[in-house]
């Protein structure tokens, strides 16, 4: 599936099944609860916090796939192609960034 296509397919589910989108701002702070369920099970699963019993069962890819719905949600209802979005935002890095990450003592294979 490409993005253009889950932009699509996001819009069709919300006209279809959600009445409509809920407001932007409505939508922006789900997308931050979202993001802290991911960042909870992270930091417990990966990090130095032991993971509850309650958050074992938890599927870290589910809880991502929520924060690109919402995000896919925001961009429907802001106009935005992430398409070209991602394009264009991964010339700036490839132009800004080309040689910095490489350069990095913190980043050395060795």
């Amino acid at each position: 599936m490409t993005i253009e296509e889950a932009q699509t397919q996001v819009d069709q589910w919300i006209k279809t099944h959600g009445v409509r989108y809920f407001n932007e701002l409505t939508n922006m702070t789900i997308l931050t609860e979202e993001v802290g369920e991911v960042a909870r099970i992270m930091a417990r699963r990966y990090g130095e916090q032991s993971e509850k019993e309650s958050d074992k069962g938890k599927d870290l890819g589910d809880e991502m796939a929520d924060v690109l719905w919402v995000l896919i949600c925001l961009a429907n209802q802001t106009g935005v192609d992430l398409t070209k979005a991602f394009e264009k935002n991964l010339e700036k890095k490839t132009i800004r960034d080309s040689d910095r990450h490489h350069q990095n003592p913190k980043l050395s294979k060795t």
